[in-house]
């Protein structure tokens, strides 16, 4: 007798049909995370009653598909995860003559109807916690413990009649760590371009799952080997045995998916890891021997890699925010090279380039690259003094650019003509924002200003020439506290 630990909201659902007199199991996804000890992410109800059987049942609901999914609302929960329960009734498949969706679909009486229509044998297991029993009609439980993906049936039928199962096999490789066992990973072989049919929007969302898995180098690399990858970014696989030479010792597919693997190690968010993947798309396109140099050149690869980027992102679907953000991160993954030749102003036009919520996430990329080299992390200090510029360059300047009033103010709205005492005026009231930081209003410095503007130059260059030297001081201070912090000069 099996006993999972269900939160109060699914098993409510559950206990609702049983007293209704109806039955009801947890089935798929969740059942294998139960049984696998992880936490599942969705939780699933299957039930012989009907979609308005069910509605009639629970107070809050809705119904907008054609497969019969109820999803039961729980508003006394806060947790997203629990917020929904979805109610499918058992049903019955017709063929899938466009490999994407049932043509028709027919509710069944019977629990074994609904598991045989399900795509691998580790999510076709139901759990009854009322019974506190799992019913397992295909082996899933066994084929979980030996840590095998293998379709309910036929390999060959299952994956014609939703060809994005081929999809999902390789995900969960890369999410589960599991193999594909040898007849389905034949199927796919000659399934696979059904995949053609599939809509770009769910080859999407199934790659995002594996990019976001755990090992999604493994995912991309079986995708390839079934001959899948070309299906989803064919763009890449022009880097498989193309050799580097010089820092690198990888080939650029390699190279690649090392740079990939490395910011799932660091478990850095989406855009980081497409960028990762991609920041070296363009390698292939501008490769070049050097007879001089006697070996590879890349040059203008993160140009021509950033226009390859947005090309296949939007050929994916993916949202705007995305394409831009990770187009920015590949035409500017170079920059962090040589600390020696890097200036403060320089870094200061990256941070314009990329803006200032991604410049982390373009050292993140950076430090995806040099793993992908097969190099060790970033040197110490080098690390230090690339962090530590940023933050210098990031830091609000302390000088009479941060005024909210500046020299053409001074001319226009007080008359004052161009000349000296317009600098020795400025530097003079930032004296008096820095001592108090709440005196930078325009009604403020406007006001000051046409007091100050009285004073004979010599005793307003004093005023200014004190301002400045604080502001320099108060720099400098800064910066030292900067650099104290990342232990560098």
């Amino acid at each position: 007798m099996k006993k999972f630990d269900i939160p109060k909201e699914v098993s409510a659902v559950v206990e609702t049909l049983n007293k209704a007199n109806f039955e009801a199991y947890l089935v798929g996804g969740c059942v294998r995370d139960l049984i696998l000890g992880k936490e599942p992410k969705d939780w699933d109800v299957t039930t012989n009653a009907t979609p308005e059987q069910i509605q009639n049942i629970f107070e809050h609901t809705f119904y907008e598909n054609t497969f019969g999914t109820v999803g039961v609302v729980n508003d006394d929960t806060e947790d997203p995860k629990l917020k929904t329960v979805e109610v499918t009734p058992y049903r019955l498949e017709s063929e899938y003559s466009d490999s994407r969706r049932p043509d028709s679909v027919k509710f069944s009486d019977k629990l074994e109807d609904d598991l045989k229509r399900r795509d691998f044998t580790m999510n076709a297991i139901a759990y009854s916690p009322e019974k506190k029993e799992l019913i397992d009609l295909y082996d899933g439980q066994k084929d979980i413990k030996e840590k095998i993906i293998r379709t309910v049936g036929k390999a060959e039928e299952r994956f014609g009649e939703d060809a994005l199962r081929i999809l999902r096999a390789v995900r969960f490789q890369a999410e589960l760590g599991f193999e594909i066992e040898k007849e389905t990973k034949n199927a796919i072989q000659k399934t696979a371009e059904t995949l053609q049919k599939i809509s770009a929007e769910r080859i999407r969302d199934e790659f995002v799952k594996i990019v976001m898995s755990k090992n999604p180098m493994k995912g991309v690399e079986s995708a390839y080997d079934l001959k899948i990858f070309k299906y989803i970014i064919p763009e890449l696989e022009e880097g498989i045995g193309s050799d580097q030479k010089g820092a690198h010792i990888y080939t650029i597919w390699e190279h690649n998916l090392r740079a990939l693997q490395h910011s799932a190690d660091r478990e850095w968010p989406l855009h980081v890891r497409l960028a990762a993947l991609l920041h070296d798309v363009g390698k292939p396109a501008t490769k070049r021997f050097d007879k001089i140099k006697k070996e590879n050149t890349f040059y203008g690869h993160e140009v021509v890699g950033a226009r390859m980027t947005e090309k296949i992102l939007k050929r994916l679907k993916f949202p705007n925010e995305i394409v831009e953000v990770v187009t920015k991160l590949v035409r500017n993954h170079l920059f962090f090279s040589d600390v020696e030749k890097i200036t403060l102003s320089a870094v200061r036009r990256i941070i314009k380039n990329v803006g200032p919520e991604s410049v982390w996430d373009l050292m993140s990329v950076r430090s995806c690259d040099r793993i992908g080299m097969g190099r060790p992390v970033e040197a110490p200090y080098r690390l230090r003094k690339y962090h530590s510029m940023i933050e210098e360059a990031m830091k609000d300047p302390v000088s009479v650019g941060m005024l909210k009033i500046n020299g053409n103010d001074i001319m226009k709205n007080l008359g004052e003509k161009p000349g000296p005492k317009i600098g020795f005026t400025l530097h003079a009231l930032l004296e008096e924002v820095l001592d108090d930081p709440k005196l930078n209003t325009t009604e403020y410095l406007e006001k000051r200003a046409r007091e100050l503007l009285k004073l004979p130059e010599n005793e307003l260059r004093k005023l200014g020439e004190a301002g400045k030297e604080k502001k320099e001081d108060e720099e400098a201070k800064e910066v030292g506290e900067i650099r104290k912090k990342f232990g560098v000069k």
